[in-house]
């Protein structure tokens, strides 16, 4: 990080770095599953990793549209998160689902249920009225 001379001769951090590093900042652990859910290309890995476990990083990066450096960063969000497991057997990385932080997040989901339910609920009734009889 090369820092932005400032007034008065202090140094502050680039505001783009700063940025960077708020956007890595997730204290809660909630808050890390659903930043790490809120990436497309993070939900695929995850449900390869669901369908196949114990991949190795090669074979996860192989079908999707990044190169190498882009994968190890999702899974460094991934991780840091706690959805996934690294295993190294020699040179090679595998990769397991650890699914258990997604449990608060649906804890969490499920206290807004209802709101869902209820409209689901309404419409069921609306179109059970329209049919003809």
């Amino acid at each position: 990080m090369t820092p932005v001379r400032a007034h008065h001769g202090i140094d502050r951090p680039r505001p783009s770095h700063l940025l960077r590093q708020m956007a890595k900042y997730h204290h809660a652990t909630i808050d890390r599953t659903f930043f790490a859910l809120s990436d497309p290309i993070r939900r695929q890995i995850l449900e390869r990793l669901k369908q196949e476990p114990g991949l190795s990083v090669s074979e996860l990066t192989r079908p999707l549209p990044i190169k190498m450096p882009g994968m190890m960063k999702h899974l460094t969000v991934l991780s840091e998160a706690g959805l996934i497991a690294r295993k190294k057997t020699g040179r090679t990385v595998s990769v397991s689902l650890a699914a258990a932080p997604m449990k608060e997040a649906m804890e969490w989901l499920d206290q807004y249920q209802h709101f869902w339910t209820v409209s689901l609920d309404r419409l069921t009734a609306l179109v059970e009225e329209e049919e003809p009889k």
